[in-house]
């Protein structure tokens, strides 16, 4: 666990934690002096010989003057109460440090859980599921922090315990080792019992949360398909059974997690009880004498207890939430690309030259391919599905990387170098369009700096600037995942999207399938318009939408036949 959360955190982590090491043993130290001093307070107050008699009390006293035993002891309260006082604040202080500190951690994490997924490899994407990435940003990132949290609060407890444990030692040995016994046991049977259970409610936790979000996502996605079939009862009863177990996984947490602290009053109190009938006892009187002793032990139990069960109670959050630990280190440990951004131009020719790429090992998905494709021409792709067009495609725009062989722009080879130079060439428009909750100008500028009159350009190039202007022009709502637009205008809005960047090439990936015959020759045919000073590349089934290609490219089992 350490290594893990160590190569979480950063040098500057590290140093905040050092820090607030030292603060947490400046409030022990605080707090033993809190608890005491209260022993010769008592003391002194309930006997003023003592100032006299104790060569420490008589020394401030002459020091300071007082004109009466009274003054002594109203100064010595007076001092306590701010004493006491300056040790609410500093707590307070500690507890604010402690919580920046790890509600901190949480942003830092989720960010970079998030920068970690948008650097993975394209091929490293289409393997997750985006539920369970959304999942660790949300949720885990922030049980992670309980960790955390937990960790630091034990630490600061255990400095506590330690100094308290010592000063009792130091009043009465016999005592306190008769209830270091006590508490060990109690301890050993919170361990075997309680915490047990709360490790296991912990993993039942984080699997049946990745289940929640799988099926939240599966059920809006295919919303309009549930609504057809009129049958939701398989969704319902996934999601009760995930609901269910994830509601008692925390029952059963919250539960366990009151037993340490209900148990430790319980012994506290019957400790207590001990302390006096052992001081009776062995005096055979009453307790007045011992007043001071038994109030600074009373004291000491007072605050040991609720410490111990910190202790425990932190040392179970750890427990509950150490899944997210394993989660957040195994997904921070993928490789992010390490992309260059070179200038790479495209004024004759792009080159393929004994391509090979396979997903799985001597699986082959393209299989020894070599092709030109010239600047400013139009070529297509057809084939089956599973024929590998949609894969050529990708390793050309540079998602895939190539088993073997390579891709020039002119004489340039495509890599690692100015592979995002490359990319940025590329206007794709695919087959099934996403358009999130927004107007139609932030979807259409995703991902660039929003320009209104480069954006009137795209929309009235993709055709839909008139049909926008009938109702709220860039600013009309689109819906999730344009659900307020009909399949021929989200196409048009994805045209839009690909021109915004005035890409060289432009990438039409099944793009008109789900469109019926007249809308999709009168869009292919407005995009044949729109390309001709750009190279255009597309993937389809049907051979009438490619009238307007130079070449068409037959694929199957990876090899072109035709």
């Amino acid at each position: 666990m350490i290594q893990k959360l160590k190569s979480l955190l950063t040098s500057r982590d590290k140093q905040l934690l050092l820090g607030l090491l030292f603060f947490s043993i400046f409030i022990s130290i605080v707090e033993t002096v809190g608890i005491s001093v209260i022993m010769p307070f008592i003391a002194v107050a309930t006997d003023f010989t003592l100032i006299h008699s104790n060569e420490y009390y008589l020394k401030v006293y002459e020091m300071f003057d007082f004109d009466s035993n009274v003054s002594f002891v109203i100064a010595f309260g007076t001092i306590l109460i701010i004493f006491y006082l300056f040790r609410s604040i500093i707590n307070l202080i500690y507890f604010y440090t402690l919580s920046r500190f790890t509600q901190g951690r949480y942003h830092l994490l989720a960010y970079r859980l998030f920068e970690n997924y948008m650097g993975m490899t394209y091929k490293n994407f289409a393997s997750k599921n985006s539920s369970t990435l959304t999942k660790s940003i949300i949720n885990e990132a922030s049980n992670l922090t309980q960790v955390i949290s937990g960790a630091l609060f034990m630490m600061s407890e255990i400095f506590i315990v330690i100094f308290i444990y010592a000063m009792m030692l130091y009043v009465n040995y016999k005592i306190t080792l008769v209830l270091t016994i006590v508490l060990i046991v109690n301890a050993l049977i919170m361990l075997k019992t309680v915490s047990k259970n709360i490790k296991k409610a912990g993993k039942i936790r984080a699997e049946v949360q990745t289940k929640f979000y799988e099926i939240i996502n599966r059920s809006f996605g295919n919303f309009k398909l549930i609504k057809l079939k009129s049958d939701d009862k398989d969704m319902l009863k996934g999601f009760e059974s995930a609901s269910f177990n994830f509601a008692q996984a925390n029952i059963t947490y919250t539960t366990l997690s009151h037993v340490p602290r209900l148990f430790l009053e319980a012994v506290g109190f019957g400790i207590i009880v001990f302390i006096i009938i052992y001081i009776v006892w062995k005096h055979e009187n009453d307790i007045s004498s011992s007043l001071a002793i038994i109030s600074m032990f009373v004291l000491a139990l007072y605050r040991l207890m609720p410490s111990i069960n910190r202790i425990m109670s932190s040392y179970n959050q750890i427990l509950f939430n150490y899944k997210a630990l394993d989660i957040i280190h195994n997904d921070l440990m993928y490789d992010s690309e390490k992309l260059g951004n070179e200038e790479i131009s495209l004024k004759k020719h792009i080159v393929i030259k004994n391509l090979k790429f396979e997903y799985e090992k001597d699986k082959q998905i393209i299989d020894d391919i070599s092709l030109t494709i010239e600047k400013g021409s139009k070529i297509a792709f057809v084939g089956e599905s599973g024929s590998g067009k949609s894969t050529l495609v990708d390793i050309i725009i540079g998602l895939y990387r190539p088993k073997s062989g390579k891709i020039l722009s002119d004489d340039t080879t495509i890599d690692d170098s100015n592979v995002k130079a490359w990319r940025s060439k590329v206007g794709y428009i695919p087959q099934s369009v996403y358009l999130f909750d927004g107007t139609v100008g932030e979807n259409v500028s995703f991902g660039s700096l929003y320009d209104k009159n480069r954006l009137e350009n795209c929309l009235k190039k993709a055709r839909i600037y008139e049909f926008l202007k009938t109702k709220d022009g860039e600013e009309t709502r689109v819906g999730e995942g344009g659900i307020m637009l009909s399949g021929g205008q989200k196409q048009r809005i994805a045209i839009a999207r690909a021109l915004y960047t005035n890409p060289e090439i432009l990438l039409l990936d099944e793009a008109t399938s789900a469109l019926d015959d007249e809308t999709e020759k009168k869009i292919m045919k407005e995009i044949y318009e729109i390309s001709s000073d750009k190279t255009l590349i597309i993937i389809a089934h049907r051979l009438s939408t490619l009238d307007g290609c130079d070449k068409i490219y037959k694929l199957e089992k990876g090899k072109i036949i035709e």
